[in-house]
């Protein structure tokens, strides 16, 4: 594949493409990207996110940059341990996703910072974060190495890089998650959204994103110290921590 290609779900467009592509994808989702994850996974991602928080290692007082934010679950829950002498900010390169985000943290009686902006080229300093978090966002990244690697420019030393995503699930049970995800949830995209084509990129997306270990070796490259990850749901999701020393 050439450098001007890349992937977006199984088809192959130019980097420019894709961006365009994915932001109509979250364009079209927004507004019922929430009830979406829960039909998808049953609720289990308020689960798997309060597990990446916790592996975190966030402390009250802590600065915390969440990538990739959509409607804020991660941002929120961040919010809740650094507390009100902490620092989380909520980002998005999706002006739709934000909105939704800061619209559902103020109902929640929560004002958190919100910036848009693209996860390959940070607007914030060297050294900035206690820790950075990227939940469900980083297979849409055209360029992950480049993001993982503005990822550990901005984290203090002693901070760490959470990446929530899903992954590559155990084989065995592998042939019935496909069956879902290819049947049967563009076909819950389609009646509670209206948006089946959306969904099956989200579902193809994920078949194209780095497994665990490539992941792993990916950051390792991008400059962190020590990756470990955990596999939940048999490797539905994994979750991979990365430090700074």
């Amino acid at each position: 594949m050439g450098m001007d290609k890349t992937h977006f779900g199984f088809e192959q467009v130019d980097i420019d493409e894709k961006a365009r592509r994915v932001r109509g994808v979250f364009d079209s989702v927004a507004r019922r990207y929430d009830l979406m994850n829960d039909l998808m996974s049953g609720g289990l991602h308020r689960l798997w996110k309060r597990f990446a928080v916790e592996v975190a290692g966030v402390r009250s007082g802590s600065r915390v940059l969440d990538l990739a934010s959509g409607t804020g679950d991660l941002a929120r829950l961040f919010a809740n341990v650094a507390g009100p002498g902490g620092l989380v900010v909520v980002s998005d390169i999706n002006h739709a996703m934000l909105v939704e985000g800061r619209d559902k943290t103020i109902d929640r009686g929560l004002a958190l910072p919100v910036v848009q902006c693209n996860a390959e080229s940070l607007p914030f300093p060297n050294r900035t974060f206690d820790a950075v978090s990227i939940g469900f966002g980083l297979r849409n990244v055209t360029r992950k190495d480049v993001a993982l690697s503005e990822m550990r420019r901005v984290l203090k030393p002693g901070g760490a890089a959470v990446v929530l995503e899903f992954s590559r699930v155990w084989a065995p049970i592998a042939p019935i998650y496909d069956w879902y995800s290819f049947n049967v949830l563009p076909r819950i995209g389609a009646a509670v959204a209206d948006d089946e084509s959306s969904y099956r990129y989200l579902a193809e997306s994920i078949r194209m994103h780095p497994d665990q270990d490539a992941l792993k070796s990916m950051m390792e490259q991008a400059g962190f110290d020590r990756v470990e990850y955990s596999n939940l749901m048999a490797g539905v999701v994994a979750v991979h921590v990365g430090r700074v020393f």
